[in-house]
């Protein structure tokens, strides 16, 4: 994969370790970040640095993209001097993200206009499967460019899975949101029960996980409440902006989501308190705080 240069926009939490896997891989990977300590561990690693986002973008066979929201992926993508304007006819477009789906559709058709190859490929998995190259990879658009993107989902995922044209991969993505902050509220809801009880918590969660109640949500996160260690792995303030997608998206299609849209509100909550740049599994400490158990 050494004759493959991947431009990799963005290196965050995620993007960072990915664009690392990437390198192992054996892909020529050019990053470019707003800030410059993330190029310069790309580059310890073994990739190469950019100054701008054309600089990284010119010959490269394939562009990466993994940042915040919506209005940075279009300014990284459809802006002045983005990804649009710079890249060659032909690349492949990959954008990692999570963003509206609506967005997604539209800078799909844009690109295509300038002969690019636009897949949404949204992740799951945190950090740690970011570390790990164990994400999970949801990839709308077209099903050729999937194929050649092959290689590259293969080096940062490992359940990887076309669900339709553009915009697909972001719908999936926000079911996925839906359902783990769900299962991150009932697992803070469960630990604080366990200890108002006197159980010893940590071999209840242990025997839990064990069974039809164990999940990665408990796995990766269960540790974080029992320590009441909120170092962000996947951000307060970037569920909150993955839950109000879900909730437009939901009332966009006429369907209901009480328990979710409860869930958002807790952790829209949590974030308007200025907790959001906490791990997500922060959810804990509102449960603590209306069972008055908080410092318990």
């Amino acid at each position: 994969m050494s004759t493959t240069t991947v431009a990799f926009i963005g290196l965050g939490i995620m993007g960072r370790p990915m664009s690392a896997n990437l390198v192992a891989a054996g892909f020529d990977v050019v990053g470019y970040n707003r800030s410059p300590a993330p190029i310069e561990a790309l580059v310890a690693a073994g990739g190469r640095g950019a100054g701008s986002i054309a600089e990284a973008v010119k010959g490269a066979d394939v562009v990466a993209v993994m940042v915040p929201d919506s209005p940075d992926v279009e300014a990284v993508l459809a802006g002045p001097d983005g990804v649009f304007d710079n890249a060659a006819e032909g690349t492949l477009v990959i954008d990692f993200s999570t963003i509206l789906p609506d967005v997604s559709r539209r800078l799909a058709a844009q690109g295509a206009e300038r002969g690019l190859r636009v897949l949404d490929a949204p992740v799951s998995g945190g950090e740690a499967g970011a570390v790990e190259g164990v994400l999970s990879i949801m990839v709308g658009g077209d099903a050729e460019a999937f194929a050649a993107a092959q290689p590259v989902f293969d080096a940062v995922g490992a359940t990887i899975v076309h669900v339709g044209p553009a915009g697909a991969g972001q719908t999936v993505k926000a079911a996925n949101q839906l359902i783990v902050a769900g299962n991150i509220q009932l697992l803070a809801e469960a630990i604080v029960f366990l200890e108002a009880h006197g159980v010893d918590t940590e071999a209840g969660v242990t025997v839990l996980g064990g069974g039809l109640a164990g999940s990665t949500v408990l796995q990766r996160k269960a540790g974080n409440m029992l320590n009441r260690d909120f170092t962000p792995g996947f951000r307060i303030a970037l569920h909150h902006k993955d839950m109000k997608i879900v909730t437009d998206a939901a009332r966009a299609a006429g369907v209901v989501i009480p328990l979710g849209a409860h869930v958002a509100q807790l952790v829209a909550a949590l974030n308007a308190q200025g907790h959001g740049g906490l791990d997500h599994s922060a959810l804990f400490t509102t449960v603590e705080q209306l069972s008055g158990r908080s410092g318990s």
